[in-house]
């Protein structure tokens, strides 16, 4: 926190002593701007859509009726920018003078496809997703809704390339894999910081509620040229809902899972605008607790006990045209619980793992433009606590409990400039310096283990990107020192963007990335196998692992008449060089089995990801993608201690074919119904002895999760709207049918989807 207290103390000088020079003070000028926005096709009114001053912090959204009004803007020549989800943008070029109130009326076409959406992970500034240098896919509330995911483990599995799978029969730990590559080689951002350390990392995907989540951008390929280490496979951006109107919603999820056991999900979300649109505030909480769940009758659970609540906020002011502040906090409370004998303390019951967690962050953002937009300067710090309390035993082990104390922070400063024409075309400079630190201190005395970490990191990016509307270049790279360095890091990336045509983007990249050699998330979860428990430690003289990702990618629109589709192809490979290998080396001197963390001979990573889109009408949408893949090491590794079992090449829990599809239509007004699923091709599983008698490389079965989902929206009065919801999720019980049983289990042995057949049913209410 006296990082935080130092920041704000650093941000309110630079604010006072820079304001005059960048900024005009707020006056009133009473130049007034007012108009519609209506549908080109139905000329219906459209409520609640963005209208803006092109390059400054001025903004408003349109009432219930689709009409806006702003007042006392700066005078002189703007341009207007109109944006909404599933419309494309449109602008205007106007005079503002003083004294005077103009009208500005907007027709804009719908772009259910999401064409224009806009995106910051590409380059870290507001971008046209069609203009991108990189390929970005971008999930919105809507994919949440429609697929009936509560959180954001749950929704990730819907883009291409993106797998999210389950690591333990116990404790229920998820993790997401970008192209085939495990969690820890995916960055996840919230805001666009890497305030996910490596303990938030364990849970994270699931503790985040899908009701404090704007949408999620997720890059796929090297990205630590803009982001640091970790984002090997690609960055995962989570974007926090922001106030636009106001608006008030609650809502509650009941989930049946195999019939047997209950999840049910609380959700309330609430905006506040001033009347001048110079201030918002934006609360969320969700209130979850799920029952534990028992697949096979042998009373250990498959699925653990959960209990989650999460209370946050956040909120902007903007003191003049040109500047804006924001605000974030978020408090996350989660208990969770697998094994057996729950009604007990976990000393007492033959597999407990457990872990409590309580959870504080928070940051601050100032960005400003200089009186002619084209500086941008923005200074932001955020902060992250976490206390986590656990057991990880077996055997009624006494000496199993754990802490766990975690902070994170982050400081730092970005600039940018719009240059008009540099060399042969316009481009946009950016360049900034952060600082992040993590202390880390978890203690297990029971299995004599403690780690005490502490990682400080200082980098600093440049980037300059030449950009039309039919061809961008992009050079840049990005200089990290980690204190478990002794060197400095330089990551660069080069992208190349075509459009031949308006709706073609032909892209080419190449990006280095890196892991620093420290304690990860797998470090700090301990599975029980076999009635005792294994723990990871790295080797002494680990080194830093490294890779070159390439891609290429064709992303192609097209209207057959209404009718509008997308293909996007796209080709990559990534080397990794002293990639990080974990084998098991022996027993401890209290009997607990030991894997180590060592460099392996390097790997390559290649692979095809496929996505469309066909929007047949307004009210039908399919969506659909497949990723045909092969990951290999250059030579077979060990994954088992017995002498008796072969090495191998494959990289274990990687599919070579894995895919997901989603449908939605309102077939009439207010009545809905969504299908969705996910296709998860065979694969290697390590199957340790314990339950069976000797180490066991088993080869999985195809799977096909299946969901579908009905809802109906009823108008009330006035602007109340409750929405009934139903479905099933899994509907051909396409789940492991080979679990191991009983104490002696190995409880890593867990592949598949994360739900058996479930019913469930929601209501939502909701107040524009």
């Amino acid at each position: 926190m006296r990082l935080l207290f130092l920041f704000l103390i650093l941000l309110g000088s630079v604010h006072h002593s820079i304001a005059d020079h960048f900024t005009d003070k707020k006056t009133k000028t009473d130049a007034n701007l007012t108009g519609h926005v209506i549908n080109k096709n139905t000329g219906e009114h459209i409520p609640f859509f963005t209208v803006s001053l092109k390059g400054t912090t001025l903004g408003t959204a349109t009432d219930e009726t689709g009409h806006y009004f702003l007042k006392n803007l700066p005078v002189g020549s703007y341009t207007i920018r109109v944006n909404g989800v599933g419309y494309r943008s449109a602008e205007k070029q106007i005079v503002l003078r003083q004294g005077e109130t103009r009208e500005l009326n907007f027709e804009v076409e719908e772009d259910i496809i999401q064409l224009e959406t806009v995106v910051i992970s590409a380059n870290k500034n507001e971008t046209n997703r069609m203009e991108a240098p990189v390929v970005v896919h971008v999930m919105t509330p809507k994919l949440f809704e429609n697929t009936n995911s509560v959180c954001l483990a749950q929704g990730l599995s819907f883009q291409p390339g993106l797998r999210v799978e389950t690591n333990c029969q116990n404790c229920g730990f998820q993790q997401v894999r970008i192209n085939g590559l495990d969690g820890p080689y995916t960055q996840l951002l919230l805001d666009g910081k890497a305030l996910f350390s490596s303990l938030n990392g364990v849970y994270g995907i699931e503790q985040i509620p899908a009701g404090m989540i704007e949408r999620v951008e997720v890059m796929r390929g090297g990205g630590s040229a803009l982001y640091g280490a970790n984002a090997i496979g690609g960055t995962v951006n989570i974007i926090t809902k922001e106030p636009l109107n106001n608006l008030f919603m609650i809502s509650h999820n009941l989930i049946a899972i195999g019939n047997s056991a209950y999840d049910n999900t609380t959700s309330l979300n609430a905006s506040l605008i001033n009347g001048q649109r110079n201030a918002g505030l934006y609360i969320f909480g969700t209130s979850r607790h799920r029952q534990h769940y028992d697949h096979d009758g042998d009373h250990f659970s498959e699925i653990g006990e959960l209990k989650l609540t999460t209370l946050g906020f956040r909120s902007y002011y903007k003191p003049s045209s040109q500047t804006k502040l924001t605000l974030e906090y978020h408090n996350i409370q989660e208990f969770r619980r697998g094994g057996n004998l729950f009604s007990l303390p976990p000393h007492e019951t033959d597999i407990t793992e457990q872990a409590d967690h309580d959870i504080n962050g928070g940051g601050v953002d100032f960005s400003f433009f200089s009186k002619d937009y084209t500086h941008k300067f923005s200074l932001y710090s955020s902060v992250q606590h976490t206390d986590r309390q656990s057991y990880y035993g077996a055997g009624k082990d006494p000496n199993a409990y754990g802490k766990t104390k975690d902070l994170t922070a982050i400081a730092g400063i970005q600039y940018s400039y719009n240059f008009n024409h540099l060399l042969f075309m316009p481009a946009i400079l950016t360049a900034g310096s952060e600082y992040s630190y993590n202390k880390l201190v978890d203690k297990m005395l029971g299995y004599h283990r403690t780690i005490d970490q502490k990682v400080d990191v200082y980098s600093f990016f440049l980037q300059n990107e030449w950009k039309t509307e039919q061809f961008s270049f992009l050079l840049g790279g990005r200089l990290d020192k980690n204190s478990f360095i002794d060197y400095i890091i330089f990551s660069p990336r080069i992208n190349l963007r075509y459009n031949p045509l308006k709706d073609i983007s032909l892209r080419v990249s190449y990006s280095a990335g890196f892991r620093a050699p420290q304690t990860y998330a797998e470090d700090l979860h301990v599975t029980a196998v076999g009635g005792e428990v294994s723990l990871i430690q790295s080797d002494p003289n680990l080194k830093t692992e490294k890779s070159g990702s390439y891609s290429v990618s064709a992303d192609i629109y097209h209207s057959f008449g209404r009718v509008q589709t997308n293909l996007l192809i796209e080709a990559y490979y990534t080397k990794l060089k002293h990639i990080f290998v974990v084998s098991p080396i022996g027993y401890d001197e209290e009997g607990n089995k030991i894997l180590e963390r060592r460099n392996g001979s390097g790997a390559k990573v290649k692979g095809i990801n496929l996505e469309g889109k066909i929007i047949p009408h307004r009210d039908v949408q399919i969506q659909l993608g497949i990723s045909l893949q092969q990951n290999k090491y250059n030579r077979p590794q060990s994954w088992s201690d017995d002498p008796d079992t072969k090495k191998t090449r494959e990289m274990l829990r990687s599919p070579n074919r894995y895919g997901y599809f989603t449908f939605f239509t309102s077939p009439f007004k207010k009545f809905g119904i969504s299908a969705s699923g996910t296709y998860t091709g065979s694969m290697y599983v390590p199957h340790m002895a314990g339950y069976i008698e000797k180490d066991k490389l088993e080869k999985s079965g195809d799977f096909f999760d299946t969901n579908i989902k009905l809802n109906y929206d009823f108008t009330i009065s006035g602007n109340y709207i409750l929405q009934l919801n139903c479905g099933i999720q899994n509907i051909f019980q396409s789940y492991q049918k080979d679990f191991d049983r009983g104490e002696f289990r190995d409880a890593g042995y867990i592949y598949g989807p994360g739900l058996p057949r479930s019913w469930f049913a929601g209501i939502k209410l909701s107040l524009n």
